[in-house]
């Protein structure tokens, strides 16, 4: 998609994030019951207006459009003096994958990261998602590491 603008979220993309956004979670099973609730959403979207939050919001928009996010946050390490960027979400929409659109979105978070002064961007994925696993052995380095987390 040789027409894609990458840039940072503005207030009137909620109307077409909000697709996204809820599509994201459906794919990561938070729908129906385990949707999030409106609160979480409204609060998210909050803080991506805010400039004083470490949070970031992107897009990616073709022919005004937006076919694609990412969310990412800076946090400080004990193993760097420089901060890290956690590359948090990441979508797009099904009729742009397969298009480059979400390695824009990828380099477009490695340069916010550059700007910082850090190389080091990480992210997560379902062991499952290997369309996205693709790409990102294009993109990155598999950590090798696996992930815990305490249940809800």
């Amino acid at each position: 998609m040789s027409d894609v603008i990458v840039r940072p979220v503005e207030a009137e993309d909620f109307p077409q994030w909000l697709p996204l956004w809820t599509g994201y979670n459906a794919f990561y099973g938070r729908s129906g019951a385990t949707a999030l609730p409106d609160a979480v959403t409204q609060t998210t979207w909050a803080r991506f207006q805010d400039p004083a939050m470490p949070i970031h919001a992107i897009v990616a928009v073709s022919r005004g459009t937006v076919v694609g996010l990412a969310h990412y946050l800076f946090h400080y390490s004990t193993s760097s003096t420089a901060q890290t960027c956690y590359l948090q979400d990441l979508f797009t929409a099904e009729a742009a994958r397969g298009q480059g659109v979400a390695r824009a979105l990828i380099e477009r978070v490695y340069a916010a990261a550059a700007q910082v002064g850090t190389t080091r961007v990480y992210w997560h994925t379902h062991e499952t998602n290997r369309t996205a696993q693709a790409l990102y052995d294009k993109v990155a380095l598999r950590s090798g590491f696996i992930v815990y987390r305490k249940p809800s």
